[in-house]
């Protein structure tokens, strides 16, 4: 048997200044958002009412203009609540008054599974810029581009990370989404809820646009593009100073 090393050679991964894809931060913690805020790397941020839950926010609008004053330009996405479509539209057009760097996130559908496109086609059309989020199929975002058409600019959020937690490669998903965007001139793809590093190369290699990446997966964000061997090093170290630390000893048994 030939136990010789492997002739094949992994070439470092790209680093975040390498990439194309916009990277967006994704939280709801105002210290968080303003010390990415000063990461000339993070193109734009976003939010739900999840986050926001968890992060305990109690006063939306509150939240809100504290998170546009510390972002500045950069756009930044809030999202509707209500479930009523009528509901929505008024929320939207309130959300979107907060400031000019504000993309409105409208779900796909209710929860009902009722689409939103005729919503989504008002507020473009009127000039709300939109975030259409929670798609995961193609036909979702036909449906959603052609919403869009001749609208206000606008991002189209598919959740690719959620997509793969189902088994099924989001990779081809995303490419395809891609191609039905790229005839609206001012609309972009989102990949959301990536779950590791790896995400930002593949959606940086499919042509997305954008991605979303939580204040904890941000703080992975300098490993792009670090050496392998080093890492190894690195992680050895680690494992070693841990040990260390813990005080860990095996002592000899002795029979009497």
């Amino acid at each position: 048997m030939d136990h010789s090393a492997p002739t094949t050679v992994i070439a470092d991964g790209p680093r975040a200044e390498d990439l194309r894809v916009k990277v967006f931060a994704d939280g709801a913690d105002l210290e968080g958002i303003r010390k990415l805020a000063a990461d000339p790397r993070i193109a734009g941020f976003t939010t739900n009412p999840t986050l926001m839950t968890k992060a305990g926010v109690t006063n939306y609008e509150e939240f809100a203009r504290q998170a546009v004053e510390i972002v500045g330009e950069r756009p930044i996405s809030f999202e509707v609540f209500a479930d009523d479509f009528a509901e929505m539209a008024r929320e939207a057009r309130l959300i979107a008054a907060w400031g000019d760097s504000i993309y409105v996130k409208i779900p796909v559908t209710d929860t009902s599974g009722n689409s939103s496109a005729e919503l989504i086609r008002e507020l473009t059309a009127d000039g709300v810029k939109l975030n259409v989020t929670g798609l995961f199929t193609l036909e979702q975002v036909a449906t959603v581009a052609a919403a869009l058409e001749g609208g206000a600019p606008a991002c189209v959020s598919l959740f690719a990370g959620r997509i793969a937690d189902a088994g099924v490669d989001p990779v081809p998903i995303v490419i395809e989404a891609v191609a039905l965007l790229e005839p609206l001139a001012d609309v972009e793809l989102i990949w959301a809820s990536p779950r590791e590093m790896l995400n930002l190369v593949q959606a940086d290699e499919t042509g997305c646009h954008i991605i979303t990446v939580t204040h904890d997966l941000l703080a992975k964000l300098d490993l792009l593009g670090k050496d392998l061997t080093e890492f190894s090093l690195d992680t050895v170290k680690m494992f070693h100073r841990d040990a260390v630390s813990a005080g860990y000893r095996l002592e000899d048994v002795v029979d009497d």
